[in-house]
């Protein structure tokens, strides 16, 4: 009897890679799937599903399956290579080295100038100083306007 290809440890495989490989150079463009990686992690659950259905199916019908051998190394691999994926994923990604120079709560923030959505430069001080009018309404004569406050939100992360 002439013994087959054993698809489902090959396929396997390339699905526990491609979670692997397919989180740097694509998944992590998106919020969505750059904070948990549930797409790359159910890619690679489904990679070592296929895997051990592969070598199980090697072991109970070697006469009409390949994949003993290279079932059983695959199947290390990809566990291996799965088990790295987690802990890069989900240890190493999460300890981020801490900012020492960033503002603290309260503290007063230094004057600076960045562009805005128009790409006319804005500083600090001038939107501190500048007049503020609530809801957008021109602000009479009889009333004293008040001076715009400025909230600065600082987001930590890799993008």
């Amino acid at each position: 009897m002439k013994r087959s290809w054993n698809w489902p440890v090959w396929v396997g495989f390339l699905l526990v890679l491609a979670g692997l490989v397919s989180y740097p150079l694509f998944f992590a463009r998106f919020p969505v799937t750059r904070d948990f990686p549930w797409a790359n992690l159910a890619m690679m659950a489904l990679g070592l599903v296929l895997l051990g259905v592969g070598i199980a199916r090697a072991f109970r019908q070697p006469d009409a399956y390949r994949g003993k051998v290279f079932g059983s190394i695959l199947g290390v691999a990809g566990i291996g290579v799965a088990a790295f994926a987690c802990y890069g994923f989900l240890v190493l990604a999460r300890q981020l080295p801490g900012s020492h120079g960033a503002p603290r709560v309260g503290e007063i923030a230094p004057d600076f100038t960045l562009p805005d959505s128009k790409n006319v430069p804005v500083n600090l001080s001038g939107l501190e100083s500048s007049p503020f009018a609530p809801n957008g309404e021109i602000s009479t004569a009889m009333s004293a306007p008040q001076t715009a406050g400025v909230l600065l939100i600082f987001y930590r992360g890799y993008w």
